[in-house]
């Protein structure tokens, strides 16, 4: 989970005002999101403000629709029962329906106030209580009338309005409760058994389990609000925390540019500051360690200027690998494509390598490929893959050791050759290592083998620019295996050949 402040992102080096600005906002929706999300519903203000902005809303709608039944009630009642008695009834409830109406839109008015929710809860409730007075009047019916069907109509009806505020009031325990007390009340009057005869009692078990329905039916109803707001809050914290974490990535990525650009400027730096007059010590100390002008008076100083000589060569090389791998890491490493024969260019790298293998004992075999198609590539990139993998080989294998080079073709036509040698080999462990910037294994580090680790690295981007794949087995004092693999594309004569006779017909 994120935690990221804005104060901590102002601190941050270039931090755009705006972007603190914007986080800010982001991280204060998030705290009051989860603030929501830890709320039971009870305990939580903007929780509970929430419930009662659903009660609100609700019974202001519902508020048309109540009274066109209260209308409607009252139409039907005029058969049997006084014409004063059932306008008076109507004017009561309409009374209390905008009464209720009232003390919603109130609320909703002044939701964001400092009112407790607890005190809107308890007026809510109390005003529920009389418009549940109001309708219980309409027992007083069955007292004026004398027709036998009234008892059935005013049951009838206290049920149906006891469902709807059953529903319109369920976000609001209480308030259910207070308009339900003084129908059930009522309910049990006209059902009283003294007015009941033969099995009438049954109609007074179905209505009062039909009252318990409907308040269980109103827990539902709450507990379904409750997890909707749950819901929505969760997916507000959501929508949250994926803008903190683009503004984190968009603080990442302008820092990562800066970094890059700070890198570049160094490299640039590097390749001209360091290397002009480090060509001038490797010079210089070339002509005192050959004595051109004469011999040392003291013979330590020759061997000093050898040291230096050496020193230099293996800190140019570090600083040409450390600009390769950057230039390939960049993109910015321009391939020069043409045809090129692969066998030749591993042939010459051998050549290369032949006089270090010899000083070492280690023997170079190249097995024979037979005739191999040419390759659109690189020949420089693959002159320095094969220096970089035969110079590793060289330098991990034991003296008297053997290093093989197998040059040929895949299973589906695919050219590919391999660097094969006798050597201590990597642990599997280590191999993600090794081909990390600047990773050296542990047979590396105790046999003290010079090297800046960026060898592999700079092998596996040049291939990867030609679109190869790059495989490396090892398996500890049994020796390493490196396999490079081109696309099947680039072998010059898988294209077709051009046909002469439509050309020159053309």
């Amino acid at each position: 989970m994120f935690e990221v402040t804005a104060e901590m992102i102002a601190r941050g080096r270039g931090a755009d005002p705006r972007t603190v600005a914007e986080r800010r906002r982001v991280a204060l929706h998030v705290r009051e999101a989860r603030e929501k999300l830890t709320s039971s519903g009870t305990g939580h203000r903007a929780f509970d403000l929430e419930l009662l902005r659903i009660y609100a809303e609700r019974r202001r709608g519902a508020l048309p629709g109540l009274a066109l039944l209260a209308v409607a009630l009252a139409f039907v009642a005029l058969h049997w029962t006084s014409q004063m008695a059932v306008l008076v009834w109507a004017g009561i409830v309409c009374a209390a329906l905008l009464l209720v109406s009232r003390l919603a839109g109130s609320f909703l008015a002044q939701m964001d106030s400092a009112t407790p929710p607890k005190r809107w809860a308890r007026l809510f409730a109390l005003g529920e209580v009389v418009l549940g007075s109001a309708y219980a009047l309409i027992v007083l019916f069955s007292w004026i009338g004398e027709a036998p069907q009234e008892t059935t109509f005013i049951l009838m009806a206290l049920l149906l309005v006891a469902a709807m505020n059953a529903t319109v009031t369920a976000t609001v325990p209480s308030a259910v409760y207070g308009g339900l007390v003084p129908m059930t009340l009522a309910i049990l009057a006209v059902l009283h058994p003294a007015g009941l005869a033969g099995n009438d009692w049954l109609i007074a078990v179905l209505a009062l389990g039909t009252l318990v329905y409907f308040v269980d039916l109103s827990r539902k109803l709450h507990a379904s609000a409750l997890q909707a707001l749950t819901f929505e809050v969760e997916k507000d914290e959501l929508i949250a925390e994926l803008e903190q974490s683009k503004a984190n990535s968009d603080l990442a990525r302008r820092r990562a540019e800066e970094s890059n650009l700070a890198k570049s400027r160094f490299l640039a730096t590097m390749s001209h500051e360091l290397r002009t007059p480090l060509n001038a010590i490797l010079g210089f100390s070339e002509v005192m360690k050959s004595e051109l002008f004469g011999r040392h008076a003291v013979p330590a100083y020759k061997d000093y200027a050898g040291d230096i000589h050496s020193s230099g060569e293996h800190l140019l090389m570090l600083i040409n690998e450390i600009l390769d791998l950057s230039r390939v890491e960049a993109g910015r490493y321009e391939l020069r494509e043409e045809a090129v024969d692969l066998a030749a260019i591993l042939d010459e790298c051998r050549h290369l390598m032949a006089l270090r293998a010899k000083k070492k004992g280690i023997e170079i075999i190249e097995e024979p490929a037979g005739l191999l198609p040419r390759l659109w590539a690189d020949g420089r990139a693959l002159r320095q893959v094969g220096l970089n993998l035969l110079s590793n080989a060289i330098k991990f294998t034991p003296q008297g050791g053997q290093v093989r080079i197998r040059l040929g073709l895949d299973d589906i036509g695919r050219q590919y050759f391999a660097i094969v040698d006798t050597g201590a080999g990597i642990p599997e462990n280590e191999i993600p290592l090794v081909m990390a910037s600047f990773g050296r294994g542990t047979f590396a580090h105790k046999a003290a083998e010079e090297g800046t680790g960026l060898g592999l690295p700079i092998v596996k981007g040049l291939v990867e620019l030609h679109g190869g794949t790059f495989a490396l087995r090892s398996k500890v004092r049994e020796g390493t295996e490196v396999t490079v693999t081109f696309p099947l594309e680039r072998a010059m004569d898988v294209l077709p050949p051009l046909d002469l006779e439509v050309r020159d017909a053309a």
